[in-house]
């Protein structure tokens, strides 16, 4: 007897690449039958109707902060744990800048207890590579490792000692252990609010060139040619940062690349009038880099699409633009935001679904991410031509810093589930 059967739905499968109308049998909180509309369904203790409308697996999403410990007033386990199963996303994975920074087995080990009793869908942590997030003595990354960490990063801040970042991607390799860095050179990008152009000169911003991307990753690949260590560079927003991406895949190191949905769906125009809600790290791009990072999504040279939801409250914003936070939330709107790219025929649902599901969970080793009998029942139902109007107001989340507030954005999550256990439900 299957526990739960999802009928009449249009799956998504981004391993093959189709979507074909069907249905789902889950038993044991795993995906039990995939069954055609020619396929008899068998007997189910409960039936849900999905109306004609998208079952995909559910969204892993790389590089999610969540402010605990030190600062529960911009986001908690409870309220990112909420916004993240109103928007599709059943793993999130949390970034170790926090206050304290997660870099002992102690901290570690409380994220994770708070994450468990507090979120109704998956957190797996990472911790960071360096104590503190200093850049001058790697953390025990076997400890990290079996007290549960899922990677290593210190998140925006670059480690500029290439002797310390090359011993820690050799003690990283031998571990088999995961490194994720951000690509950057921090000596050209420090201070910048905007990317380096006309528009920035005319603005009076103080601004970067997209090339202290492509410095920071050139730099880095050399340390995972000279380590062989396992690498993921967390954002790629540079048309300029493709080439060698593509050259150090084709040399077959052991490399993937990311991007966040805001450098996919803004550009640089976006902060026309200071509007800090569209200051982010790295800054917003112009339109020829977002179009080629979008081409390089749909042809897979970049494997995965995150929120990079970073809250920030409203003191940290109502600022002058360059004095202001940087940072967006994004769990919610991760999804709606990808549907802009689906509707303007730039990425495909199962090409989508591959960069912010099945990439993710191959990534770190996880069976999620995946339509397939066997995988986890974490799955999201939703309509990808609802159209609405973004209310911050809203949001689940603590912080409302959202850039698409007052934006018309078409994709409503309908419901999001866990191991085939309901943990949303659109109202």
């Amino acid at each position: 007897m299957t526990d739960t059967l999802f009928t009449n739905a249009k799956l998504i499968d981004p391993e093959s690449g189709t979507i074909t109308t069907g249905a789902i049998g889950v038993t044991n909180g795993q995906i039990s039958a995939i069954i055609t509309d020619q396929t008899p369904h068998p007997q189910a203790e409960k039936t849900v109707d999905c109306n004609g409308k998208h079952l995909a697996p559910g969204i892993v999403d790389i590089g999610v902060k969540v402010c605990e410990p030190g600062e529960r007033h911009k986001e908690s386990f409870g309220s990112a744990g909420l916004a993240a199963a109103a928007g599709g996303v059943t793993t999130m994975v949390t970034r170790p800048d926090t206050d304290p920074v997660i870099d002992n087995p102690e901290t570690l080990e409380f994220v994770i207890r708070r994450a468990r009793e507090a979120a109704p869908v998956n957190v797996l942590p990472m911790a960071s590579l360096t104590k503190g997030r200093k850049g001058r003595e790697m953390t025990e990354i076997g400890f990290l490792l079996d007290a549960g960490a899922v990677a290593f990063t210190d998140c925006d801040h670059v480690i500029t000692d290439s002797k310390v970042l090359s011993r820690a991607l050799a003690y990283a390799r031998s571990l088999g252990a995961l490194v994720i860095a951000h690509p950057q050179d921090p000596s050209l990008s420090a201070g910048a609010a905007a990317t380096s152009g006309k528009f920035a000169s005319l603005r009076g911003l103080p601004a970067v060139s997209p090339m202290a991307e492509r410095m920071g990753l050139d730099r880095d690949i050399a340390m995972v040619e000279m380590t062989g260590a396992r690498y993921h560079a967390d954002q790629i927003t540079a048309a300029r940062a493709l080439p060698p991406l593509e050259r150090a895949k084709d040399n077959g190191f052991d490399i993937t690349a990311g991007t966040s949905i805001h450098h996919l769906t803004l550009n640089a125009l976006d902060v026309a009038d200071y509007r800090t809600f569209f200051k982010i790290k790295p800054p917003l791009r112009d339109e020829e880099d977002r179009l080629a990072i979008a081409e390089a999504v749909q042809s897979g040279l970049i494997d995965v699409i995150s929120s990079m939801h970073t809250p920030q409250d409203e003191e940290s914003k109502r600022l002058p633009f360059e004095a202001a936070a940087s940072g967006a939330v994004a769990l919610e709107t991760l999804l709606p935001a990808a549907m802009r790219l689906f509707h303007a025929d730039l990425i495909t649902l199962p090409q989508l679904w591959r960069a912010m599901s099945l990439n993710p969970a191959k990534r770190l080793g996880l069976p999620c991410g995946r339509m397939a009998v066997g995988a986890p029942a974490d799955l999201v139902l939703f309509d990808p031509h609802a159209p609405f109007v973004m209310d911050r107001a809203t949001l689940h989340s603590k912080s409302r810093n959202t850039p698409f507030d007052g934006a018309r954005m078409q994709g409503k999550v309908l419901a999001t589930y866990v191991a085939g256990r309901s943990v949303f439900q659109k109202p």
